[in-house]
């Protein structure tokens, strides 16, 4: 039976005579792999183990180095894991402690509060939602996890600005939009940094319909070891439930509880340093 399938007459058709990038990808990842089993890999050793040539080898790990993935040890001739590739699995790891330490924090909260109680994380000037509880109440906020949202318009992420600077403030947010949602959003640097300072003195950061008209959200920053704020917990439900007079008494609680899950990950207050 014919192919179907032809290459040009006269000429072999070139298939697969280039790795794609996901093959190169899949090698390069292979590589880390098998360094990360060990104290360190030669190009000769990597190759045994891979079939790979190690010219090929060589240009990987080359472009992994750029990257700061891995690192070559000129004495030894080794290539071993680089300082971000520790990085990137110690973050993962402090994510991971975070998401799975919080849920008891965040099962009291709710039924403290009776509204919904979420975790977040700070990336790249933006919240990402990690964790949730939801509250009972037939309506309440809802948070799918990995979600992402502004950090100008959100209870975490002004918690988590409340923690750094005017001046990081301002160097983080430069040259960005910040998006107005609602006639209460704070969409100037001058209005941000000004809640920002009653968020300090307060102890807790509130999100006055600021992103979703009809709701309020209360949060308080999450620290490491270091005493930097790695994210935030919170509670957040309709206006009409979450009244002036309940923001002030929840206020407190939620502060609380981000201190109790900061020690509970081995952090600080950096005031306590």
């Amino acid at each position: 039976m014919e192919s179907t399938v032809k290459g040009k007459r006269g000429r072999k058709a070139a298939v697969n005579s280039v790795p794609s990038s996901v093959q190169v990808l899949d090698r390069a990842l292979s590589l880390l792999a098998i360094i990360a089993e060990g104290d360190g890999a030669t190009l000769t050793s990597l190759s045994e183990r891979t079939g790979m040539a190690p010219s090929t080898i060589h240009r990987l790990l080359t472009s992994l180095a750029g990257h700061g993935m891995t690192t070559h040890d000129g004495d030894t001739s080794s290539w071993t894991i680089g300082v971000k590739a520790f990085e990137i699995g110690n973050a993962f790891l402090r994510f991971r402690k975070l998401g799975t330490i919080s849920r008891p924090y965040l099962q009291h909260l709710m039924e403290e509060s009776g509204e919904t109680a979420n975790i977040g994380i700070e990336d790249d000037g933006e919240v990402v939602f990690i964790s949730q509880v939801e509250s009972h109440a037939p309506m309440r906020a809802f948070f799918r996890p990995g979600r992402r949202g502004p950090i100008h318009a959100s209870g975490i992420g002004k918690a988590i600005l409340s923690t750094w600077s005017d001046t990081e403030i301002a160097a983080a947010l430069s040259g960005r939009a910040l998006a107005r949602f609602t006639d209460g959003t704070l969409n100037t640097l001058s209005s941000l940094i000004a809640n920002i300072k009653e968020i300090r003195y307060r102890g807790w950061s509130i999100d006055d319909e600021e992103h979703t008209l009809g709701m309020r959200c209360i949060a308080a920053p999450i620290f490491n070891e270091y005493g930097e704020a790695i994210g935030g917990i919170s509670v957040s439900g309709p206006t009409v439930r979450i009244d002036d007079k309940k923001l002030a008494s929840l206020g407190p609680v939620v502060r609380r509880t981000a201190d109790e899950l900061t020690r509970a990950i081995g952090g600080h207050r950096p005031e306590e340093s």
